[in-house]
């Protein structure tokens, strides 16, 4: 199996090389434990890895990842589904006491595109329906970008639906109680971006006008202002 022997090749060169070039702050992390200061929530897609998007080292940040990076709104009851992405959230905030929460998209989602085709409706697990399941959380944003995409053909309605999730699972957080209270006291920021694969771009949702606007790159020129939002990781 040449994928997994790849992986095998990879840590070699990993346990030679960075392991060692940073070797001093993995035995600080071994011993002390990990103090991420951000929570990223990712998609699962290989192609969107955060830790090589923000250039990070490790313990710096503390990543889940699942389809479409969504956050399901606040949900007590035990016996219900979809609780792993909950599960993180409340760990990173509660125990690991995080500062910035960044709900992080990507253009050409697979799952969102899935989700605005109705490629999985009325599948059975197996066969798609878990997807169908977890993807069911944006259905209204999706029905209501299908209908403006179809008064206007113009609009990139897979785009506006890759925004409109980042949006949505922000709004979901603030569901959670333990967030609410942690934002109010002004412990807790929570930030939205979109990265795009073949730009390399990274646009950064300012909450006060409501639009994802472009990060520059160029070190001379000003840093990107973006009240409540995240600056630099």
């Amino acid at each position: 199996m040449p994928e997994f022997k790849a992986l095998l090749e990879g840590y070699r060169r990993f346990r030679t090389g960075a392991y060692q070039e940073q070797r001093r702050r993995y035995d600080a992390l071994a011993d002390k434990g990990q103090a991420p200061g951000v929570l990223v929530i990712s998609c699962s897609d290989s192609r969107v890895d955060p830790t090589r998007i923000f250039d990070t080292e490790p313990g710096q940040m503390f990543v889940v990842r699942n389809v479409a990076n969504l956050v399901p709104h606040f949900d007590p009851d035990p016996t219900h589904g979809q609780h792993s992405t909950s599960a993180a959230i409340e760990y990173a905030v509660t125990q690991l006491k995080v500062h910035h929460i960044l709900v992080l998209g990507h253009a050409r989602c697979g799952g969102i595109k899935a989700s605005l085709e109705g490629t999985f409706d009325n599948a059975q697990p197996g066969e798609g329906g878990f997807i169908n399941r977890w993807m069911s959380q944006i259905a209204p944003a999706r029905d209501t970008i299908r209908a403006a995409a179809q008064l206007s053909p113009d609009i990139d309605a897979c785009s506006a639906l890759e925004l409109a999730s980042i949006r949505l699972s922000i709004d979901n957080l603030r569901s959670f109680p333990f967030i609410a209270a942690a934002e109010a006291r002004g412990e807790l920021h929570l930030q939205g971006a979109l990265f795009d694969i073949a730009e390399g771009v990274l646009r950064v949702l300012n909450h006060d006008t409501g639009k994802f606007e472009a990060l520059s790159v160029d070190w001379e020129s000003e840093p990107v202002q973006v009240p409540g939002q995240l600056k630099a990781v």
